[in-house]
């Protein structure tokens, strides 16, 4: 069983910056992918990213491409969500998600946190 805990969420501005966090209790970290979603309300799930066990290879939805990035660091167990030039569209709770496959943009992921949120005002 893996827990995931994301944090670093909360209210900015448009054209603002937050780098998201999110910590696994694991000490086979570097053996899950891990992706990102959101939820806007009223919307379904939507994915943001994700990144391979060993960060060679990352996706990103058309929507963040060039403004967020996602990136991991094995040592500590966490991998992060830079988010650059946020717009209001961007505000919705953040989730993070882990599997030991490489699912990409796939909702599949066995182990989800509880989401940390996120609001641009505009």
């Amino acid at each position: 069983q893996v827990q995931l805990v994301e944090s670093g969420g909360g209210l900015v501005q448009a054209g603002g910056s937050l780098r998201l966090s999110c910590t696994a209790s694991t000490r086979t970290f570097s053996k899950y992918a891990m992706g990102w979603f959101r939820q806007a309300p009223g919307k379904e799930r939507e994915f943001v990213g994700a990144i391979s066990w060993s960060v060679t290879t990352t996706y990103y939805a058309d929507s963040v491409r060039g403004r967020f990035t996602i990136s991991r660091d094995n040592a500590k167990n966490t991998v992060y969500l830079q988010m650059n030039s946020l717009n209001p569209e961007d505000t919705a709770v953040y989730y993070c998600a882990a599997d030991t496959r490489l699912l990409g943009n796939s909702p599949r992921y066995a182990y989800w946190g509880q989401g940390t949120q996120v609001t641009v005002s505009s």
